[in-house]
């Protein structure tokens, strides 16, 4: 498909989205939301790639909502406002179920609803400079659709104190409370990207899909009675897979498996 507000890269089985709109900080829309929308869905469907990461060309990750676009919004009819609403809560949300592991590296600022994008995400590296901000409420607004997100990565009070208080924080702040995985300087964020990589892509990869699908599942759906049973049966299955067969004698062969290129 032709991007128009990102930008996608493919290489060594790793795809990169760079938000790209660097003349208003990757300030997000409603059509850069539906290009990212589109643009996860072709890439969780592509066999070669195993992981993805997330991006923002220019001085910043994202500076949260296009503020035109959030003008538009005052005339809205509710009917509207929930169409553009639902949208968001689909792109966030189909961030936090991609099959693939998903890294987002921010720098510059991240306000707004780019949070709930880096929070959906799996891992976080952020540079020490990094801005973050959930101001909606010196707006009259709420973060809303990311809320979820936000507060599966902080809990509760965490939480509380980002949303209610609606101030800026910085990277040691962000990583203080779990906002973010980790926080360097280019050359510290590159070497554990590097490794982050190295762990990833060193793991079954179908293990690695299943793992993802299993805590989503654990955390969200299941009841513990359900997780008893259904875990079980899960682990069962994967012992007897392909990949759990050729891991398991891999492991005992001393050898590397398949998937690491032997």
């Amino acid at each position: 498909m032709k991007l128009k507000y990102l930008e996608l890269k493919k290489k060594d089985a790793i795809a990169t989205i760079w938000l790209n709109r660097p003349e208003v900080h990757n300030a997000f829309h409603d059509g850069m939301i539906s290009e990212l929308i589109e643009v996860l869905k072709q890439v969780g469907n592509d066999e070669g790639i195993r992981l993805l990461t997330l991006r923002g060309k220019g001085k910043s990750f994202s500076a949260g909502a296009d503020i035109k676009w959030m003008s538009r919004s005052i005339e809205f009819s509710f009917e509207q406002n929930l169409k553009e609403s639902l949208n968001l809560s689909d792109c966030l949300y189909s961030i936090y179920s991609f099959p693939k592991p998903t890294i987002a590296i921010v720098h510059g600022a991240c306000f707004g609803g780019a949070n709930g994008v880096l929070a959906a995400c799996d891992f976080v590296i952020a540079h020490e400079h990094t801005t973050f901000s959930l101001s909606e409420v010196k707006i009259g607004l709420i973060p809303a659709c990311i809320a979820p997100y936000i507060l599966k990565r902080l809990g509760e009070y965490n939480t509380k104190s980002l949303m209610l208080r609606g101030d800026r924080i910085n990277s040691v702040e962000a990583l203080k409370i779990g906002l973010v995985n980790f926080s360097g300087t280019d050359g510290e964020n590159s070497a554990e990207l590097k490794g982050l990589i190295n762990d990833l892509l060193t793991s079954g990869p179908e293990a690695v899909t299943k793992s993802k699908k299993l805590i989503e599942h654990v955390a969200n759906v299941w009841t513990l009675e359900e997780a008893r049973v259904k875990t079980a049966e899960i682990i069962s299955k994967i012992r007897s897979s392909d990949e759990g067969q050729e891991g398991m004698k891999a492991f005992l062969e001393k050898r590397k498996p398949c998937w690491m290129g032997q």
